[in-house]
């Protein structure tokens, strides 16, 4: 075979597009199956030490009465699979931030409702090929031949689009068109809007416990989590990006593995203010110290960590109220009440 035949192989799009999917089809096996072999990862709570199971669960019945959505209770219920009723008389026996109110109207919830289909067939089914990929059985053939008929059927798509191509680019250039006109038309009238409520919004209310909060969040540090930094977006209902908030570790005290967190950073950003909101919540040691106090005042008005203690934090348009739920200290080498074991926050969102 010459080399102009072979150009002329090469400048066909009806040669060249399969023999380029074939060739990544086999590339990509090789580097997923042999070079990089998949690793399962974010299984279901159930899989979690005993302790970590109870502080979830308690997370689930806390969200679930407060907010008063039965999904988030069924939903914990499943996931924790066996493990759930241990799980539920451990938090009754020891429920730390919770009532037995709440406990009992989380175990009614899960004990009235009819699961008729499990969530936690498909853990359950990545669990079972963890396991058996632990256990040295190979790679799972049939798995193997099914991503290999979908890759096929998705490489004869592109080949009938390439075909077909000329006699429909113009049609569906128009349409692109159109919708590009389109979304530029609602973009301009949503500007507008934005603009008018601007102009015209009244006075901002201060929020009170009976107004609904546009967000709300709950978030757990633990001793160990040394790369703790948890952010959440803020939508208002219409989906509109309001802001984002979030809660880092801000301070340690002392040397070695894992860091002994002495203050937590607590950030409000608005999408309309110019600057981000911080405040710092200290431990008792880092609160009484003058040095660690003056150094952390830097990066947001000190806050002194308390059971039920609510800290407020305002920007142009969003207040954002950040209450400790739960805390305790550790213990060891460091001084008394120097860093935290555990705290748990809750964050709830208003619009000014």
């Amino acid at each position: 075979m010459d080399s102009e035949k072979i150009m002329s192989y090469l400048k066909d799009y009806r040669v060249t597009i399969p023999v380029g999917v074939v060739l990544g089809l086999i590339l990509g096996l090789v580097i997923g199956w042999g070079i990089w072999p998949v690793q399962w990862t974010d299984l279901a709570p159930y899989h979690l030490r005993q302790d970590l199971r109870e502080d979830y669960m308690r997370m689930s019945i806390y969200t679930a009465t407060t907010i008063g959505d039965g999904s988030i209770a069924t939903k914990a219920w499943m996931e924790l699979e066996d493990t759930a009723e241990e799980t539920l008389e451990a938090v009754r026996n020891e429920p730390r931030y919770l009532n037995q109110q709440q406990i009992t109207s989380f175990a009614a919830i899960v004990g009235a409702e009819s699961i008729q289909v499990s969530p936690t067939t498909e853990v359950t089914e990545v669990t079972e090929i963890v396991e058996e990929l632990d256990d040295g059985g190979g790679p799972n053939w049939l798995l193997l031949g099914g991503l290999c008929l979908v890759l096929l059927v998705v490489a004869a798509a592109v080949i009938y689009f390439f075909i077909l191509r000329d006699n429909s680019k113009e049609g569906v250039h128009k349409e692109i068109l159109g919708t590009r006109e389109r979304s530029e038309s609602d973009f301009i009238f949503e500007k507008d809007q934005q603009r008018f409520a601007s102009q015209h919004d009244a006075s901002p209310a201060v929020p009170d416990e009976q107004t609904m909060p546009v967000a709300q969040f709950m978030t757990t540090y633990m001793v160990g989590d040394d790369l703790y930094d948890d952010s959440f977006s803020i939508d208002a209902p219409t989906g509109e990006f309001l802001g984002e908030c979030g809660v880092g570790i801000s301070e340690t005290v002392g040397v070695g593995d894992p860091k002994r967190v002495t203050a937590f950073e607590v950030w409000l950003f608005d999408k309309n203010d110019i600057q981000t909101v911080t405040k710092v919540i200290m431990s008792a040691h880092a609160y009484d110290e003058d040095k660690i106090r003056m150094r952390l005042e830097s990066k947001g008005e000190p806050v002194l960590a308390e059971p039920g203690k609510q800290v407020l934090l305002e920007t142009a348009t969003l207040q954002l109220e950040a209450r400790v739920i739960d805390m305790e200290y550790g213990e060891g080498a460091a001084p008394d009440q120097s860093y935290f074991q555990r705290l748990t926050l809750e964050l709830a969102i208003w619009p000014k």
